[in-house]
């Protein structure tokens, strides 16, 4: 069978590899029931629907036919570098590497590197714009984290807090 857009199928390839990585993944955790769900439930739902909807989304790539096949262009690698780097910033800002001897910065530091860091990938860059951003969502992940989850994170760098 002929791949008739290439998109299609090979983004349907990835949510079906993401989907059995994760499905894979919750076969390691109790699942238990709808009514009483374990701690592989969600992920094992996740990847099952990740997997359906990359069968379809790759169905689609062999049935729909488009006018140039619908080609893979090169990788983006500078937007690709910045995302992963900007996450791998936040991982360690937020959490620290004590064998390193890094420590926390807390959650706003970490969020703020993470939305600078991460606004470098696109065409476009303001200062205000990005500070902005990362003001609100440092202030909602705030409130959502610490004031109603009650989750116990650093919220600012230890060496300020004392």
């Amino acid at each position: 069978m002929k791949i008739k857009s290439q998109k299609d199928f090979l983004s349907g390839l990835m949510f079906l590899v993401v989907g059995g990585v994760f499905a894979w993944g919750a076969t390691s955790y109790s699942l238990g029931t709808g009514a009483r769900m374990g701690p592989g439930y969600f992920p094992m739902m996740l990847g099952v629907l990740l997997i359906l909807l990359g069968a379809i989304i790759m169905l689609g790539g062999l049935i729909v036919e488009t006018p140039d096949g619908d080609k893979v262009g090169k990788i983006a690698w500078k937007p690709l570098s910045y995302i992963l780097g900007a996450n791998l910033v936040f991982g360690i800002l937020l959490g620290g590497l004590p064998k390193f001897g890094i420590p926390s910065f807390g959650l706003i530091a970490a969020i703020f590197a993470l939305v600078i860091i991460a606004s470098k990938a696109g065409d476009e860059f303001s200062w205000k714009s990005v500070l902005i951003l990362a003001a609100v969502l440092s202030l909602g992940s705030y409130l959502a984290f610490i004031a109603l989850l009650k989750l116990q994170m650093p919220v600012w760098p230890a060496f300020l807090v004392g």
